[in-house]
């Protein structure tokens, strides 16, 4: 089958045998994706060696994210939309000109609708995808995207409707109620809620932990924790929805009751497999 550049030079440089590379490509193909966004979501290879291939065979520069500042005004001139649909970010404004960071430099769609809002040439460069997401994350908190009353202050207290834990869970107390842990939940679960998400998948697999969401029907990467806090998470999930903590050979149900008000709730329901 026909290969194309970024698989042609993850051949030639022994990043992939060439079976490997079909495979992902044909994979790629039935999922509607590009091979690069494909490669980035399934960590088939490392962001930063993915982004130097995609800069090399487009032709486009590239930037490490970790060492630039978000301008406020500037994530302003782009809809929030925009920026979580596409997972791009305004760089910089130069004339008629601005710097955008993607990913993936083959997003003709994102170019082309970042063009039409802001009436600017686009100027894509490429970022490692881990980096962008995260910085993602942060311009959508900065913009307030979807925001409620709620904010970083209400994660530790934030109410759980009948979820307290009981006895039976006394031997992982010290891990479901760690307080970076308790946090981190509950952030994910403001954020999803937030954005109007409709599922939330906590996805740990034996060298990667991501956790994605569903929106609009389509399922987006917004965090990756460390492999080595796959447990914990697990665990603090499993209290507030009320599940066996011992049980892990079967699927169970549950369900998270947040009290966002005195006049609204939002209820999760939790599948666990």
């Amino acid at each position: 089958m026909y290969l194309s550049g970024v698989a042609r030079r993850l051949i030639a440089q022994q990043l992939l045998d060439e079976e490997k590379a079909q495979e992902a490509q044909t994979k790629a193909t039935k999922s509607g994706q590009t091979l690069v966004k494909y490669l980035a979501e399934q960590g088939v290879i490392k962001p930063d060696i993915l982004a130097r291939l995609c800069s090399q065979e487009y032709g486009v520069p590239l930037l490490d994210l970790s060492a630039v500042r978000q301008d406020p005004a500037l994530l302003e001139r782009i809809d929030a939309k925009l920026i979580d649909k596409h997972r791009a970010l305004p760089l910089g404004v130069r004339g008629k000109m601005m710097f955008l960071a993607v990913a993936d430099p083959t997003q003709t769609d994102a170019i082309d609708e970042v063009r039409f809002q802001t009436g600017l040439s686009i100027e894509p460069i490429v970022v490692e995808h881990d980096k962008l997401n995260r910085a993602v994350e942060d311009a959508l908190s900065a913009l307030g995207a979807g925001s409620m009353d709620l904010e970083d202050s209400d994660l530790d207290s934030l109410e759980m409707g009948e979820t307290e834990p009981s006895d039976a869970t006394d031997l992982s107390k010290g891990d479901v109620d760690d307080a970076p842990i308790v946090r981190f939940v509950n952030k994910m679960l403001l954020d999803a809620i937030k954005r109007g998400a409709s599922d939330i998948h906590f996805e740990p697999y034996e060298k990667r932990y991501r956790i994605r969401v569903r929106i609009d029907g389509i399922l987006k990467e917004v965090a990756t924790p460390p492999v080595s806090q796959a447990m914990r998470i697990a665990a603090r999930v499993k209290v507030m929805s009320k599940m066996d903590l011992a049980e892990k050979r079967v699927p169970q149900d549950g369900r998270i009751k947040i009290v966002l008000s005195k006049n609204r709730d939002i209820d999760f329901r939790v599948n666990s497999c």
